[in-house]
């Protein structure tokens, strides 16, 4: 049987047993945050680490993040996909933000029993946010038009990766009606590219460019 964490070693077998040792935390501090504040759908929390550590991994498939970026994840819910990010990329600064108080209480507390450094979590909306982003990651949270006009101006004018700044979301099912405005500004790559795993079929990740 396959254990909670070889499931993300079969994808990313470079961790170091620092980033190994925090991922493993995440069960057991979701299972007791879970508890008092429901995070995570009951059905959810036993595929932690398929329908959430893994799918928030996802994105460092398309992009690997360069030491010094800095990213915000618009209505992280209990943190994801940021947290998982933040043990993956240790040197990239990640802004959680989320208009539920609660979750971002869950997603502070998770992150300081991980020794997480580079979170910084706050209970807003994204038209509040005051920095500049390289990315905005986000996952099945609003439409990408709503995403879009949400983080105007919330975008470093510096491009310091291939990829254009802008919004990187996870989502799913049929998108064609709601990114048919940006034609071939957009990038969409199914998620059954990297991983084998059923759950991936429907799943997908796209990048807009979003002017700073």
């Amino acid at each position: 049987m396959t254990t909670d964490l070889q499931i993300i070693e079969k994808y990313f077998p470079n961790l170091t047993e620092v980033q190994k040792a925090q991922l493993k935390e995440l069960k057991p501090l979701y299972e007791e945050w879970n508890a008092q504040i429901n995070v995570i759908s009951r059905k959810d929390i036993e595929q932690l680490f398929e329908r959430h550590v893994l799918h928030s991994l996802s994105i460092a498939k398309l992009i690997t993040f360069k030491s010094g970026s800095q990213l915000m994840d618009l209505g992280c819910g209990g943190g994801f996909p940021g947290i998982p990010l933040a043990i993956l990329f240790p040197e990239v600064s990640f802004t959680l933000i989320d208009s539920i108080g609660k979750k971002i209480k869950v997603v502070k507390e998770v992150a300081d029993a991980l020794g997480l450094k580079n979170v910084q979590a706050h209970h807003m909306r994204a038209e509040k946010v005051k920095d500049r982003f390289d990315f905005v990651i986000t996952r099945a949270v609003a439409p990408m038009s709503h995403l879009v006009k949400w983080t105007r101006k919330k975008y470093a004018t510096e491009q310091n990766h291939e990829l254009e700044n802008g919004i990187i979301a996870l989502k799913g099912g049929d998108l064609n009606q709601e990114l048919a405005s940006w034609g071939k500004r957009k990038t969409t790559v199914n998620l059954t590219d990297y991983f084998e795993e059923s759950f991936f079929e429907t799943k997908k990740i796209v990048h807009v460019p979003v002017k700073g």
